[in-house]
């Protein structure tokens, strides 16, 4: 279920690493580390800029992914980050 973004929450902006290169991240981004267009009240400041990723534009927050508040979109994302790695023999 589709749910609005929390104010101040940024979850998405930390946990999931981007593997693309994309404006001011020309490596991608790590997972668990804030994007550095993150700002200081946990939003992106390329929100409505074409530059964002087409991965963040299309993120559609809502229960099952973000939880119940921050630290649980956390959890939920960084564990989303990690069980979604390729398995490494």
């Amino acid at each position: 279920m589709t749910m609005v973004c929390r104010a101040g929450c940024g979850a998405c902006c930390i946990a999931p690493s981007i593997k693309e290169p994309f404006y001011g991240m020309p490596e991608g981004k790590p997972a668990g580390h804030p994007c550095v267009h993150l700002d200081e009240d946990f939003a992106c400041g390329l929100f409505d800029d074409p530059r964002r990723p087409a991965v963040c534009a299309g993120f559609m927050a809502e229960e099952s992914i973000c939880g119940f508040d921050r630290t649980d979109a956390l959890a939920r994302l960084t564990l989303l980050e990690i069980e979604s790695q390729p398995i490494r023999s």
